[in-house]
């Protein structure tokens, strides 16, 4: 693009950084915007990374990038050219290939994330569910640990009147602050809610000012799951799925922009920048569009890759299965964050340095799970589960239809957009996948029963807005 957020967006800057730095606006940093500064990083190695844990100077930048599936990015095989900046990126710093997000609703998605926990056994499973207290984020224990931590989001799934707040200082939905000439989107409500340059210049005011401290900045951009994007961006087509490409692009511009910013405030060399995602999107491959209504590849398959305070002179691309489950245990390892929590995810670190060094992981159960209550949004109505279990190259989907569960079976080395069936010629497989979900799904939830709250009709009518038909 020809100008930069900040260009665009200067006059309505001090407006939105209100919102989330108050508390640091005495510092007096008055450093001037920067025009994308060179990128300063070291070539560092896979040393280097298991010794981060060594250093007291780390943050932690965490996009996420609401309903981005992997396969729509470069780096993960798109032959579009979507992400070119992201790429550039991954290409850097450690990107992990097959990934799965554990549910293809974001509320249930992201509290499995952030607990650790497999959506069953976190137990945020319906769209009235509130985390708990005992539920240790990791904003809190980051916060512990001497972090100061922010969030910006404008996804109301993970609103603070859902618990998602807790461990952050600031938690916040940055005021809209109006849309500049050529911004499209597929979503009327587009004028109301914003974009995620709402976050972004917030973000970039942050870097701006912070005076000091380890923090841990916690970003939930939402363009892609609106189908936003402006006239450069739109290089694929009017089609809905060139529309989500479009809306790509967009994003990757978005994040451009922030990253230079990181660089040009001086961050560059002690921030870890994560990006990942809750879930996918559908593009009728079995007849259905759009995401939270089933776990098959297209709607859990999800990007996630590292950006360190160093450049890896030959990208780390890690190929045995990882999933969303996994991102904070390998996080509180490399920055040396002690945690007794309950887990059903493990470190990605020793899959990393056996990918960087061409030696063969440890034995680890890399076993995926994805799932999700068919009726998460509806007031009344009988508890009905999809589940997947992927396990190397297969995958087991089981749907509840009408009053049969149907199973399918998928093999990605044979048929990578997994649509063949193969359930009726590998039964033995099958019914190994299947003893995996049923011994799963028998784990109890680790909170007990899950506290609810009310959800007012204007909070319905807002997230009925974004594409969700709940609440009747």
């Amino acid at each position: 693009m020809s100008d930069s957020i900040l260009d665009r967006r200067w006059p309505w800057l001090v407006a939105a950084a209100a919102i989330v730095v108050a508390y640091l606006l005495s510092t007096g940093n008055q450093a001037e915007p920067g025009s994308g500064p060179a990128d300063p990083r070291q070539v560092g190695t896979i040393d280097d990374l298991q010794q981060l844990h060594e250093r007291d100077d780390v943050n932690v930048l965490f996009i996420l990038i609401d309903t981005l599936r992997s396969d729509r990015l470069g780096s993960y095989g798109h032959e579009r050219e979507t992400s070119p900046f992201l790429d550039q990126m991954a290409a850097t710093g450690v990107r992990f290939d097959r990934h799965l997000s554990q549910s293809s609703w974001t509320k249930a998605s992201m509290a499995s994330m952030w607990t650790g926990l497999n959506p069953w056994r976190a137990g945020i499973t319906r769209f009235d569910h509130v985390l708990p207290e005992e539920a240790e984020m990791p904003a809190e224990i980051l916060r512990d640990a001497g972090f100061r931590s922010i969030g910006l989001f404008r996804n109301g799934w993970v609103a603070p009147t859902f618990g998602f707040e807790q461990g952050f200082e600031v938690y916040n939905r940055p005021t809209p602050l109006g849309l500049k000439r050529g911004v499209l989107a597929k979503k009327p409500t587009l004028s109301k809610g914003g974009t995620d340059e709402d976050v972004t210049a917030s973000a970039i005011e942050f870097l701006r000012v912070h005076s000091g401290g380890r923090w841990f900045l916690y970003l939930h951009l939402m363009d892609i799951h609106e189908y936003t994007y402006d006239e450069e961006s739109a290089l694929f087509g009017s089609h809905y799925s060139d529309v989500y490409d479009n809306s790509i692009r967009w994003t990757d511009t978005t994040i451009k922009v922030l990253i230079e910013h990181l660089v040009d405030q001086g961050y560059a060399e002690n921030t870890i920048v994560v990006v990942a995602s809750d879930h996918g999107e559908a593009f009728s491959e079995r007849g259905f569009e759009g995401h939270g209504r089933q776990v098959f590849k297209e709607s859990t398959e999800v990007p996630f890759f590292f950006w360190l305070p160093f450049k890896l002179g030959e990208p780390v691309v890690v190929e045995s299965r990882s999933r969303n489950i996994d991102i904070w245990p390998t996080l509180f390892e490399i920055l040396g964050v002690e945690t007794s929590r309950p887990s059903d995810g493990r470190s990605l670190v020793p899959d990393i340095v056996a990918a960087a060094t061409g030696t063969e992981a440890p034995a680890a159960d890399r076993t995926g799970m994805a799932y999700l209550e068919m009726g998460w949004g509806k007031r009344n109505i009988e508890k009905q589960v999809t589940v997947s279990v992927a396990d190397d190259s297969l995958r087991y989907v089981r749907t509840p239809i009408e009053v049969d569960l149907v199973e399918q079976l998928f093999d990605a080395s044979l048929d990578p957009a997994e649509l063949k069936n193969l359930s009726e010629t590998e039964a033995a497989t099958l019914a190994r996948l299947r003893s995996i979900a049923d011994e799963k799904l028998a784990e109890p939830p680790i909170f007990g029963e899950m506290p609810t709250r009310e959800i007012s009709e204007m909070e319905l009518n807002q997230l009925r807005a974004i594409g969700y038909d709940i609440g009747q």
